[in-house]
């Protein structure tokens, strides 16, 4: 069984994905769903939004 640990996230990329979300004018969950369809988009950027797409569901 998984542990519950919680998810530790570098301070450095805190905020990333967010940051290019709204520099396209959109929102985090529809900038993950463009990238995840464009198939230029870098591996890293995919991983990011496919973690933003994960982490929506999480409760606080």
């Amino acid at each position: 069984m998984a542990s519950k640990d919680p998810i530790h996230i570098n301070p450095a990329h805190k905020g990333k994905f967010t940051a290019k979300a709204k520099a396209a004018g959109m929102s985090v969950q529809a900038y993950a769903s463009k990238v995840l369809k464009d198939p230029k988009a870098s591996p890293t950027l995919k991983k990011e939004a496919n973690f933003a797409k994960n982490a929506k569901g999480w409760k606080k």
